[in-house]
């Protein structure tokens, strides 16, 4: 683990992997830190040079003042991959991490190889949903809203089997600092990516959890149908966080999408 200061502000990251090989960037979601993929990124350290971070506002990293927007979090990315001097990578983006992967897709295709959109849009959810969001947050905290946030994460099944992970990825979630919810909440609310998602040409891989409560199946395959050459795959028994429900799943379905890019 180390940090780096990039735009005024200290980023908590990791680096695994290959040195020489290409590099695979993994964005995490809302009220999460990087600790998301750990059942993921076993399967990519032999070939790949893997970047995990916590974004503004998340994790370890730096929570300045808040509203943020998409751009904002897009410049810290672009900043970290500067100083880490990756001029070119494949990038796995869950929920608002999906749709920083699609900004800098549009700002820096040259930098960009490859896109896996996990449970995300173009456009998620409306401005009212997000405004009540961060009032209850800015009211009282994240926890009187977590229990409502971990349906969507999670299938029944889930937490229902697996009551003790539930709880553990409940205390990650609670330890955000609210600011820094609030914040990103803003950024989801006022961004629009549908205007210049037909400008994305980089091999795109869409995937939606059958069960996930916060970007359904529907909405994300609405994505795909935006982005020219754009794939559709389908978790079965997965919500809104299939790196923690279906790692082997998604690991599968990420393999895949690379080595039709031509990564692998």
């Amino acid at each position: 683990m180390a940090f780096t200061r990039v735009n005024g502000i200290v980023l908590h990251h990791q680096v695994l992997g290959q040195t020489g090989g290409p590099t695979l960037v993994f964005i995490n979601s809302l009220g999460s830190d990087f600790r998301l993929w750990q059942e993921v990124v076993p399967a990519f350290t032999d070939r790949f040079r893997v970047v995990l971070y916590d974004k503004r506002g998340h994790g370890l990293s730096d929570a300045p003042p808040a509203p943020y927007t998409i751009d904002d979090h897009t410049d810290d990315l672009v900043a970290l991959l500067d100083r880490l001097d990756v001029e070119r990578a494949a990038f796995v983006g869950l929920s608002v991490g999906g749709m920083i992967a699609q900004r800098l897709a549009v700002r820096s295709p040259e930098r960009t190889q490859a896109l896996t959109l996990c449970c995300t849009a173009a456009k998620i959810g409306t401005p009212e949903l997000w405004a009540e969001r961060i009032a209850a947050v800015e009211r009282g905290g994240i926890e009187p809203i977590t229990d409502n946030i971990l349906q969507r994460w999670f299938t029944p099944l889930f937490r229902e089997t697996r009551s003790d992970d539930v709880a553990g990825w409940r205390n990650m979630l609670v330890r955000t600092p609210a600011h820094g919810y609030a914040g990103t909440c803003a950024a989801i609310r006022d961004a629009d990516l549908r205007p210049d998602a037909g400008r994305i040409e980089v091999p795109t891989l869409c995937v939606a959890g059958d069960q996930d409560g916060s970007t359904p199946a529907d909405v994300v395959k609405g994505t795909a149908d935006l982005i020219p050459g754009a794939r559709f795959a389908l978790i079965d028994g997965a919500g809104h966080i299939p790196c923690i429900e279906k790692p082997a799943v998604l690991s599968n379905l990420i393999n895949r999408h690379l080595q039709e890019a031509g990564l692998v």
